[in-house]
């Protein structure tokens, strides 16, 4: 009984520390958009949305050799929001990992026109993924509005991770809606920015809450906002993508790594990853 009393102080002092220091941490330590960025994520990219139109700059298009050999490349461009067809639900699973995967969405606009937006850590020079430095404020978050080529051919063709593409099922007002959501969410950070955090705001968590804010209750909290490689087994469980196949075929067919190869420099790239 002697030895329990001991340990449950213990355990009390020790929970005490943590809660003291973390907060400490939360009131010293402050997000910046003022560090030594890595390359691919020095420029930060932003929308004028104007009615109908949309103009996004620093739009990144980098040519890869290799994931640590590219040529950086940006563009501009205008959208119109009545043009958007298609928002694709993008999962890389980590190679050597389980359960750890990044997320993002790729819209497609008429014209065989396509946008992708990644959630990300801002990575400073030196830096790599760590899931704990990602609690412990050591990472800003950022908006990656990029070409799909760029974010499709890094994962599938240079780190070779297995990447799935999967059309969601929504409307056009709701695909517009979030769209634009997370384009006020990449001004947004430009002017304040914030801490990525590995629990409660990742790549994950932060499109579940984009979809939230246009549909209340679409989605639910679910453990693969933190184990996100088998959140296209949760979308697909809701019925946010086709689901007349088993989950097994699903998977199957919106497994993009053999095309992405085969077109890696074909013009028509996200059409023929898309087998058309």
């Amino acid at each position: 009984m002697k030895y329990l009393k001991l340990l449950g102080k213990i355990i009390i002092w020790f929970i005490v520390i943590v809660v003291v220091a973390y907060t400490a941490l939360v009131i010293f330590v402050r997000p910046s958009n003022d560090r030594d960025w890595a390359v691919d994520q020095a420029v930060l990219p932003s929308a004028e949305i104007n009615g109908n139109k949309v103009s996004i700059k620093n739009i990144r298009n980098f040519s890869y050799k290799s994931t640590s050999d590219y040529t950086p490349n940006y563009y501009d461009a205008i959208f119109e929001l009545d043009k958007l067809k298609n928002v694709y639900f993008v999962v890389e699973p980590f190679s050597g990992y389980v359960g750890a995967a990044h997320t993002f969405l790729s819209f497609e606009f008429e014209g065989d026109r396509f946008v992708s937006i990644s959630v990300e850590i801002r990575k400073e020079k030196g830096e790599s993924f760590s899931a704990v430095k990602g609690v412990l404020r050591q990472y800003e978050l950022t908006y990656v509005i990029a070409d799909e080529r760029d974010v499709v051919k890094l994962r599938s063709n240079y780190r070779h991770d297995k990447v799935f593409v999967y059309p969601i099922k929504t409307t056009p007002e709701k695909m517009r809606a979030v769209f634009v959501n997370m384009l006020e969410r990449a001004n947004k950070l430009n002017n304040k920015p914030e801490f990525y955090n590995t629990l409660f705001s990742n790549c994950t968590t932060n499109l579940a809450k984009h979809v939230d804010q246009i549909t209340p209750g679409r989605v639910s909290w679910n453990i693969t906002y933190l184990l996100p490689e088998n959140s296209d087994r949760y979308v697909y469980d809701v019925g946010l993508i086709d689901n007349s196949l088993s989950f097994e075929e699903t998977r199957i067919a919106h497994y993009i790594n053999d095309l992405a190869e085969k077109y890696a420099d074909s013009s028509d790239f996200s059409l023929k990853i898309r087998g058309r």
